[in-house]
């Protein structure tokens, strides 16, 4: 999973993506309305956590043109303006969910995962090839009816190539989606990772080489 922290205060910002990192996610941060729009162009995220006030302004002018662009991602607005005009006004320019400072990490974590569990577009909450399942809500995959030990990246590998099971998604692509901006897409990380995964994922192989291009998951050969 893949997250944006829209943070101006850099030793929260900091502990946050610390936190989160930890726990297998990749991070992005910005301190800056501009740098969030800029980000959100360019990069697709699972969810993005949102300051009310920052450097150059008010970020629900921000979140208004993203949702006005097509721009469906979950948004947290994580923020010290606690009154009941506040709130509405947040969710009323396009947030999913507002958090209130001082706030416990434990519950930011929850509600991540509460909206990165929210079906979005054509995305399905379970996907399928062949015998192997996934299911994101749970964290869980298995094969075979025999359930596989994963970690967050490998998990996060797998559920994007079975979404986009029978095309051939690049190197560049998975660590775009599975990594934070610092990934160097010229590392073999990926292939690393592919070679670990395939080993838990068993025969028949489901997740194929094409040389010069990047991974397939599909059946056969």
């Amino acid at each position: 999973m893949r997250l944006l922290i829209v943070e101006d205060d850099e030793r929260l910002g900091k502990h946050l993506g610390a936190a989160l990192t930890q726990r297998g996610l990749s991070v992005d941060a910005a301190a800056t309305v501009a740098a969030a729009d800029e980000k959100t162009w360019v990069n697709d995220y699972d969810v993005v956590v949102l300051d009310r006030m920052l450097p150059d302004g008010d970020s629900l002018p921000f979140l208004a043109r993203m949702r006005g662009r097509g721009d469906s991602t979950p948004v947290i607005l994580l923020t010290a303006r606690a009154d009941l005009p506040d709130r509405v006004d947040g969710l009323d320019a396009g947030a999913d969910d507002y958090l209130t400072k001082p706030f416990a990490l434990p519950e930011l974590l929850a509600r991540i995962r509460a909206l990165a569990r929210r079906p979005r577009a054509a995305a399905a909450p379970v996907v399928a090839l062949a015998d192997l399942t996934l299911d994101p809500a749970s964290m869980t995959a298995a094969r075979g009816g025999r359930e596989l030990v994963l970690t967050a990246k490998e998990f996060a590998l797998l559920e994007h190539l079975l979404r986009h099971a029978g095309r051939v998604v690049s190197r560049s692509e998975l660590v775009e989606h599975c990594w934070d901006e610092l990934a160097d897409p010229s590392s073999n990380v990926v292939d690393v990772r592919i070679r670990l995964l395939r080993g838990k994922l068993g025969d028949p192989p489901l997740i194929h080489t094409v040389r010069g291009a990047g991974y397939v998951a599909r059946e056969d050969a």
